[in-house]
């Protein structure tokens, strides 16, 4: 079992809890990652609040993932959706450490499950359609018929703009669940080959530094995507959130 790729995804229940409606909603690893991550940002983000006039390195890398944050919400959506910086802020700061976490072994990538992903997606959705709704009323359905249309077009465009809505929660959940669950496999499998070679002894142990060298740049690879993913997600929360204020695009 130890050489199965997929035995580093399993959910371990850690502390038994009484059942909710029938639901098991027992402590588990993956609840434990989840609270790591958010006081690892608490504390990043306490470091950071230092205010010294000469900012060190800490205080400065604090303030450039507020202005890296800002600037992506003002240049995508606009200086009116500053309003949800904090929002946009959380969510890019869970998922990255979330996923960086998750490179660490014996660590749990909980961003690798759909679950957790799935629900990240369905309530960026959900922001949208309250905060439009709230800022325009009905008038917030018209992002399902661009003005300017010829009569007859909007039989055919309001059902495609519908579905086009529909799919982002999915495509956003699936993006990030599928990168992080491809990427670990990738590396597990890399792994395994790698040791299976060495334990092999004799001249197996020369085959293995190309396994060896694979992992090492799949390594690179999943830093590299784990801080891609998250910026990702954010910067379509921030073009989703142009439905909030443009709504006759």
């Amino acid at each position: 079992m130890a050489n199965d790729p997929m035995k580093q995804f399993e959910i371990k229940q850690i502390l038994k809890l009484p059942e909710v409606a029938g639901q098991d909603i027992s402590f588990t690893n993956s609840s434990l990652w989840m609270v790591v991550a958010v006081l690892l940002i608490i504390v990043f983000f306490a470091l950071t609040a230092k205010g010294k006039l000469i900012p060190g390195r800490v205080q400065s890398m604090g303030e450039m993932s507020y202005e890296f944050i800002a600037n992506m919400v003002k240049d995508t959506t606009g200086p009116e959706a500053m309003k949800f910086f904090p929002f946009v802020f959380c969510l890019f700061f869970f998922i990255l450490f979330s996923n960086l976490i998750g490179m660490n072994p014996y660590a749990f990538t909980t961003t690798s499950h759909l679950a957790v992903t799935v629900a990240l997606a369905v309530f960026t959705i959900a922001v949208v359609i309250v905060a439009g709704i709230w800022k325009n009323g009905f008038k917030w359905f018209k992002i399902f018929a661009p003005a300017g249309l010829p009569l007859p077009m909007y039989i055919l465009v309001v059902p495609i703009e519908i579905i086009s809505f529909l799919s982002r929660p999915i495509t956003l959940a699936v993006r990030l669940f599928g990168n992080m669950t491809a990427g670990h496999i990738m590396l597990k499998l890399f792994a395994i080959f790698a040791a299976y070679l060495v334990g092999q002894g004799g001249l197996y142990i020369f085959g293995a530094i190309v396994p060896i060298l694979g992992t090492m740049a799949i390594v690179a690879l999943e830093f590299l995507v784990a801080a891609l993913q998250a910026f990702v997600f954010a910067i379509l929360t921030c073009v989703y959130l142009n439905d909030v204020y443009h709504v006759d695009h």
